[in-house]
């Protein structure tokens, strides 16, 4: 019997009763397909990280929190270690844990946020150009003693540029500055110091750079960490100083600059030379050198006296006498020499020309002249009688060789016989029958003939 609903009151109504697994499976279903997959932040709490390589743990905000659970599959690719009071931005699909009915979130990314991802940015960035070598002290310019002229680039309203001027003033004010004007914080901060780096390198206006900028916090100061940044100053053919922020602050700029200053006043220092330094150094050397020049002189009136005394004792008139006498002796005993050599010459020329005449060749020319008609006579003679017995001996094997020539036999009457059609020769009459073709070579001719009958020989 169908019991009444007691809300309807109706006895025809089937009641649906639903069990608690399957509301919270049609809840989850219901929750996974009425949302798409959401992006939240919070701070991470509870977490746990069991032997199965899941994570799980609680994203909360000041007002409400909501549990969350990682799988190992997607775990495994998270960039840093979740912690507790992390603050984290998280890709889920919202779902419904079933045996305990809690409402879940499934994550499938997780990344910091803030502070955190910056610094992991940073930090990624640094490794990579570092693996470049962009920090390497081999490629560090060395900063010029007296710079002809300092080039700035920074923002031109900032307490940093007044800091800089200040102190160049103070430490050398002879030497020029040239600003190149640039935000040091904003969307195109980064793209816009990097044309002013390359300008300011291109141009060559400058022997040293200052990039710098007042301190801030880790966002204030991230345009210096940008890879954009870094590769112009790398590229940049002027030494240039960073001075980005605080002694505590360091940024990308600061490791791959040539020199990094810890403020901007101590970068002004850096480059420029203290003017009182430069003036004491100054008089310093002038006095030296005139005292160098006093000593010099001195010394070289010295030597001028020493060099009067030795003139006066070596005149230059008794000198040229003695050497136009040697010069007549020298000339006395050169002729003599040539005249010497010249007889010598001549006498081992008269010499030779009789050796020469000596062993003249004609006569042994002579000689093998009448020796090669000799032998050319014994090989003439030798040559015909070879001729005449290769002739013998071929008129003898010529009349041997027609005496057993077949030919020959011809002559004398004979004739050679052959079966046709296939031409053997026939040396028995029994090889042949009636009827068959034979043909006779005579010495003159050929017979084609028909055998009527054979005979045996007895």
């Amino acid at each position: 019997m169908v019991s009444p609903d007691p809300e309807t009151g109706s006895k025809s109504a089937q009641r649906d009763i639903y069990s608690v697994s399957r509301l919270n499976r049609e809840v989850r279903m219901l929750l996974e397909q009425g949302f798409a997959r959401v992006w939240l932040e919070g701070e991470l709490s509870n977490i746990a990280r069991p032997s199965s390589g899941h994570v799980y743990f609680t994203l909360k905000d000041e007002r409400a929190q909501i549990r969350a659970a990682m799988f190992r599959n997607r775990s495994q690719s998270l960039r840093f270690t979740p912690e507790e009071g992390t603050q984290a931005l998280v890709r889920a699909k919202v779902s419904l844990y079933e045996p305990r009915g809690d409402y879940q979130l499934i994550v499938e990314h997780m990344e910091e946020a803030g502070d955190g991802a910056l610094r992991r940015a940073f930090e990624e960035l640094k490794q990579r150009l570092a693996a470049e070598g962009l920090f390497t002290p081999e490629t560090k310019q060395t900063l010029p003693v007296l710079p002809q002229r300092i080039g700035v680039i920074t923002s031109p309203s900032g307490a940093a540029i007044r800091d800089v001027l200040s102190v160049l003033r103070r430490r050398f004010p002879a030497i020029p500055v040239l600003v190149y004007p640039v935000p040091v914080q904003g969307a195109d901060a980064a793209a816009r110091i990097a044309d002013s780096i390359r300008l300011a390198s291109d141009r060559g206006d400058c022997d040293v750079l200052i990039l710098t900028r007042g301190g801030g916090s880790l966002e204030d100061l991230w345009t210096f960490n940008e890879e954009v940044v870094a590769r112009a100053v790398h590229a940049c053919r002027i030494p240039l100083v960073s001075a980005i922020g605080h002694e505590i602050d360091f940024t990308i700029a600061d490791f791959v600059a040539d020199q990094r200053a810890p403020t901007p006043s101590a970068a002004a220092e850096l480059v420029s030379p203290d003017q009182q330094e430069w003036l004491s150094r100054f008089n310093t050397l002038a006095s030296r050198l005139e005292n160098r020049l006093r000593q010099a002189l001195s010394l070289g009136t010295q030597q001028a006296g020493w060099l009067q005394k030795r003139l006066q004792q070596r005149h230059p008139g008794q000198y040229l006498r003695q050497q136009s006498q040697r010069l007549d002796q020298l000339e006395q005993r050169s002729c003599f020499i040539v005249n010497k050599n010249i007889s010598d010459l001549q006498a081992e020329l008269n010499e030779i020309s009789g050796r020469l005449k000596r062993l003249s060749p004609v006569h042994g020319i002579a000689q093998q002249q009448l020796r090669q008609a000799a032998l050319a006579h014994r090989i003439g003679s030798a040559v015909q009688r070879l001729l005449t017995e290769k002739q013998r001996r071929l008129a003898l094997s010529s009349r041997a060789l027609n005496a057993i020539s077949p030919l020959a036999t011809l002559e004398r009457g004979y004739a050679i016989v052959s079966r046709l059609p296939e031409r053997h020769i026939l040396h028995q009459a029994s090889k042949v029958k009636p009827g068959d073709q034979v043909e006779a070579r005579l010495s003159e001719g050929v017979l084609l003939c028909t055998v009527e009958q054979t005979t045996e020989s007895p």
